[in-house]
């Protein structure tokens, strides 16, 4: 006897569909497992066994072999245990097999038959859209996350006991109808963190609006106290509000990660990853032997931030050179290649030296060469790819004293948005979406600049000692400043405060 029903893997950030084949036949009674499997997947027949005896049914001692095609396909996680039941049923004609037909199953049994949730759901669903299955059944743990997919009923259980009465047709799961826009504005109505909160700081807020109005990396370098960290945690709350499609690209990414918030059905806000300095090259950039999204991959879309950027491995950092030019990263292991989107905005802050006051040499309590080895921790390269440095000083007594709040993210958002709404108009029907997007095609068809500007740039150019590449970036951050000021034209004071924001890297670091 022989029956089989659909399934779905995880390869990356895609789904693939597996078939779930079983067969069962005289012989020794042996439960046999193939099809390129990982250890959690072999492991099943003893979790489906024992589901199944504890559920009142038990499988005959014959030979019972279980197949996931195709086989060139490594299958891993736990998700494979309901198919694989529901495959070995159907096969004991103890389900209708025409009842399985455009289902598709995943879920991992528990030894009482339970139903445990598991990774990657969301884009499971998806995956049986595209493969056009009318039914996806899941576990009710997972059952919110699977219904905000549209063009698909999906229903959800929490004992295979139900599974298997429902197939039979003597009774009905669970459906969940999801309103993802009353869940969006349940968020908007969060309060949370505020640039309101913040005293003082005229520059480095400035610098943070530039740099989310075109999506630019930004370095923000001061003393301890100063500020930078309390700024960049609050990035997210003046980045333009995240669109449907937006939401449901990044929700597909946390929830195959598994960081999806437990008992969401859907990430409402842009992501904010701050990862500890003792972070691996594996977990920043993605890895395993089945590859699973990374630090650079969970920031998609929002903000990944680095304290302390010098503590970082300087091996570790050097991973986010290609991320940050390309906006994906490439995972190569003998299965075959990975690509996990990466288009994240980079918020890196430190302090100038160990103790964190150079160059205030009345403060500063390290050596020259000790400010240097700090400092080389940042390599020229990806310094390069940074479009803004700002400095944080110290703030006041007067300003921590006053009784006046500074500008609240609203009124900041709502520059950041306008200026981000001019750009995707301009770039409609090109490869690019934000200013951070050009290329060096792009610069000079968007970026031109009138002949004070040329020889303004010129001479920045030899003063600073610019590369191409910061070159570039000079000009993407001028044509943002200009597009907040809503200005076509990119003038001399644009220009000017472009070339401003990179200047500390001539103080810090080519001054050594």
């Amino acid at each position: 006897m022989f029956s089989s029903v659909l399934s779905a893997a995880i390869c990356g950030i895609d789904g693939r569909k597996i078939t779930v084949e079983a067969d069962v036949s005289d012989g020794l009674p042996v439960f046999s497992m193939v099809g390129y499997l990982a250890s959690e997947v072999r492991e099943a027949q003893d979790r489906v066994r024992t589901a199944l005896k504890n559920t009142g049914i038990r499988l005959p001692a014959r030979r019972i072999t279980v197949n996931l095609a195709p086989a060139d396909i490594r299958k891993a996680g736990s998700g494979f245990d309901l198919p694989i039941a529901v495959a070995v049923l159907s096969c004991l004609e103890q389900i209708p097999r025409q009842r399985t037909e455009g289902i598709l199953f995943v879920g991992e049994l528990s030894l009482d038959g339970g139903i445990n949730g598991i990774r990657g759901v969301m884009e499971l669903v998806s995956c049986a859209v595209r493969q056009g299955c009318h039914t996806c059944i899941v576990p009710e743990e997972n059952l919110a996350e699977g219904s905000v997919i549209q063009g698909i009923k999906v229903l959800g259980a929490g004992h295979i006991r139900q599974v298997i009465r429902y197939l039979r047709g003597q009774g009905e799961l669970e459906q969940r109808s999801i309103n993802i826009e009353e869940i969006r504005n349940r968020h908007k109505e969060e309060a949370g963190p505020d640039f309101s909160q913040i005293q003082g700081q005229f520059l480095l807020r400035r610098a943070a609006e530039v740099a989310v109005a075109g999506f630019h990396n930004l370095l923000i370098i001061g003393p301890p106290g100063s500020g930078k960290t309390m700024t960049a945690r609050r990035i997210p709350t003046i980045m333009p509000e995240i669109s449907l499609e937006e939401a449901l690209e990044i929700s597909k990414i946390h929830s195959i990660a598994g960081e999806l918030p437990e008992g969401a059905a859907l990430m409402t806000g842009r992501p904010f990853r701050s990862p500890h300095h003792t972070v691996t090259p594996a977990a920043l950039a993605g890895g395993g032997r089945g590859p699973r999204p990374g630090e650079v991959s969970l920031a998609h879309r929002g903000v990944l931030y680095l304290d302390e950027l010098p503590e970082f491995e300087k091996g570790t950092l050097e991973i986010l050179r290609q991320p940050m030019e390309e906006g994906r990263i490439c995972i190569t292991r003998n299965t075959g290649n990975y690509l996990f989107p990466a288009e994240f905005m980079l918020v890196a802050s430190m302090n100038p030296c160990k103790c964190g006051y150079y160059p205030d040499m009345n403060r500063c309590t390290c050596s020259y060469r000790d400010v240097r080895r700090y400092l080389d921790h940042i390599s020229a390269p990806l310094l390069d790819r940074i479009d803004i440095a700002v400095e944080a000083g110290a703030v006041s007594y007067e300003e921590l004293s006053g009784s006046g709040t500074g500008e609240s993210s609203a009124a900041i958002r709502s520059r950041t948005e306008r200026a981000q709404q001019v750009q995707r108009e301009r770039y409609a029907g090109t490869r690019y979406r934000l200013n951070s997007d050009l290329d060096t095609e792009g610069v000079k068809r968007y970026c031109s600049l009138d002949r004070a500007g040329e020889k303004m740039m010129k001479s920045s150019f030899a003063r600073l000692e610019l590369t191409a590449r910061s070159h570039i970036r000079i000009l993407k951050v001028a044509r943002t400043i200009a597009d907040l000021e809503g200005q076509e034209q990119i003038g001399e004071e644009h220009l000017a405060e472009a070339v401003c924001y990179r200047s500390l890297d001539q103080k810090y670091w080519r001054k050594m």
